[in-house]
């Protein structure tokens, strides 16, 4: 049997050949669910010239990409306990990352490539299951080729999987696993040439569960005892909303709900039709959950609940129907749960999706790569005023969809010289000054990135000015500018309960710009450009562009009042700002 590649199919595996005849660099291909990986590797693993080995993280993607790849009539080994089968004969070997990693010694051979499907577990940490296989296989290979495949290069608690994208821009870091992104694909190109199914995104007509009101950790996830404290005391949500999904499920072959949390998931499964639906958790034993899928897939199970053990590596083509019930912390995972109804099958028109957790995510809009913070932040492009890359960060816009806010540190952007090496766009929109040399670093920074001097903990400062009984501490909502005279100009800071602080500048002198500029004129409002302010007028005009510090520290004095000592810019720390929640 033969196959014929799609045409970003064929595009995804030149690239890869053209890629790693340039270089060694660990590669990612990025190509939505429901894209057709299997037939890539497939593509790769038979132009190969050398032996190869595809891993897996599980035995149905094991099984999976081989069958994909045996059906063509191409000859392969299996090495997988779960598929009862531990062979690596064959030039080509589909294998599962856990058997592999517990088998090390059988890795004594040389092999020219290794492809890595659902690559965004991988993490880099040599000690891993991944890392020791790649270690083992560079043992007799040094100049070992890895290449990753998957939907979602964004990965909760590390973040972006590769540093460079073959568009331009930077995403993850020096010790990203992977080097280079070399080719992706837009689910919404998928869906508008008709290789996914269109999703119909509904609004359901009752309530949500809230879960904005839980604290979370720095990835946005929240507790399991949080949410089901939560979820404890919505009962009768519960039940309205698999009332409504049985409703909707009339007209619908295969229904899928996603859970928080067990008890959840098990609060749901008493809700809906016993002899049609299931339950599938992470404890779930490996026996009965081949049987659950199975079922499921050969439709005697119409409704399938799961608790974090789907998302990925799933193929249930039928799937017409997602209900997702549970928070999700960003938009992969998002695109991960909705790419579980969007595979193409006969009759099918379209893939019912409902949130009832109110997560507010857009199917087609980009992973930003932090936590979305505030519930009405939402994905929004920004020029950089250094070199015009168009970032993407969170933010908020008006109702004309204008930038009113954004959230971004640094410009993603990536620039080459004329020697072709590299680097990232050193521009930042928020930054810590260096008080030794004046170089702007991270917010989160401890370390000036250029003298290399521990910098002050702005919670210090903080903590200290709070200690002091003549000292007071401002958690700046604004700021207002007033002529004096001639080029003096008093910028005043005010607080949530309006009181107040003022400082004045002297723009008539090179040292009053140079100070009022290295604070201000660096930072505008909307990601504009840094402004080199010289005169009293001009800073009246864009003064609704200044940016506020986010704290004041002022010092009694007896002849001035409170005296401006201190003013904490673009602050990340433990202290309530204005105009926030307490925590």
């Amino acid at each position: 049997m033969s196959y014929k590649l799609r045409p970003y199919q064929q595009e995804a595996v030149e690239r890869t050949v053209v890629h790693f005849r340039k270089t060694n660099d660990p590669a990612v291909i990025v190509l939505p669910t429901g894209a057709g990986k299997s037939l890539v590797i497939a593509e790769l693993a038979r132009i190969a010239k050398q032996k190869i080995l595809v891993l897996a993280h599980v035995k149905e993607l094991v099984e999976q990409n081989s069958q994909k790849y045996k059906s063509f009539g191409l000859e392969a080994s299996i090495f997988s306990a779960g598929l009862k089968e531990k062979s690596l004969t064959h030039q080509v070997t589909f294998a599962s990352v856990q058997s592999l990693s517990r088998n090390l010694d059988k890795l004594n051979e040389h092999y020219s490539l290794l492809i890595i499907d659902e690559c965004h577990r991988v993490n880099g940490d040599k000690k891993s299951q991944y890392g020791k296989v790649i270690s083992a296989l560079q043992s007799y290979n040094p100049h070992l080729k890895v290449l990753g495949l998957t939907a979602t290069p964004y990965r909760l608690g590390m973040g972006w999987i590769y540093h460079h994208h073959y568009h331009g821009f930077v995403k993850g870091t020096t010790e990203s696993p992977f080097k280079r992104c070399i080719f992706e694909l837009p689910l919404r190109y998928m869906i508008k040439n008709n290789y996914l199914t269109p999703p119909n995104e509904v609004d359901a007509a009752i309530n949500h569960y809230d879960f904005s009101s839980l604290e979370t950790n720095a990835f946005g996830q929240y507790t399991a005892d949080d949410m089901n404290a939560l979820l404890k005391s919505n009962e009768r949500a519960t039940q309205a909303i698999l009332k409504q999904v049985i409703a909707y499920s009339e007209q619908r072959k295969g229904v899928m709900v996603f859970a928080a949390t067990v008890m959840h998931a098990q609060e749901i499964l008493s809700y809906l039709p016993t002899a049609q639906s299931a339950l599938i958790t992470g404890d779930t034993p490996n026996i009965e959950r081949d049987k659950i899928i199975s079922a499921f897939k050969s439709k005697t199970l119409k409704y399938l609940v799961n608790v974090s053990v789907l998302t990925t590596g799933f193929d249930a083509p039928h799937v017409d129907f997602i209900a997702i019930l549970r928070p999700t912390e960003s938009v992969s995972l998002y695109q991960q749960i909705v790419g579980r109804g969007l595979r193409l099958s006969e009759s099918k028109t379209d893939c019912l999706v409902i949130d009832y957790a109110g997560n507010g995510f857009n199917l087609f809009h980009p992973e930003v790569g932090d936590k979305k913070g505030d519930s009405d932040n939402e994905p929004v492009q920004v020029l950089c005023p250094g070199c015009g890359f168009a970032n993407i960060f969170w933010g908020k816009t008006d109702s004309s969809g204008k930038v009113v806010e954004h959230f971004g540190r640094r410009c993603q952007g990536l620039l080459e010289d004329d020697e072709g090496s590299k680097e990232q766009c050193d521009y930042r929109f928020r930054f810590k000054e260096c008080e030794e040399c004046g170089a702007q670093n991270d917010i989160a920074a401890r370390k000036c990135h250029d003298c290399g001097v521990i910098m002050a903990d702005p919670d210090d400062k903080l903590r200290n000015a709070l200690n002091l009984k003549d000292a007071l501490v401002l958690r700046c909502s604004g700021l207002t500018v007033t002529q004096l005279k001639d080029e003096l100009i008093k910028v005043t800071y005010f607080d949530e309960d309006g009181t107040s602080c003022d400082e004045v500048y002297n723009l008539a002198s090179k040292d009053g710009q140079f100070i009022f500029n290295k604070q201000f004129g660096k930072r505008l409002a909307h990601g504009q450009k840094p402004t080199d302010f010289k005169a009293a007028e001009q800073v009246i005009k864009a003064q609704l562009d200044l940016v506020p510090p986010d704290f004041v520290i002022a010092r009694k004095s007896k002849k001035y009042g409170w005296k401006v000592a201190d003013k904490l810019f673009d602050y990340k720390g433990s202290f309530r700002k204005a105009n926030q929640l307490s925590r």
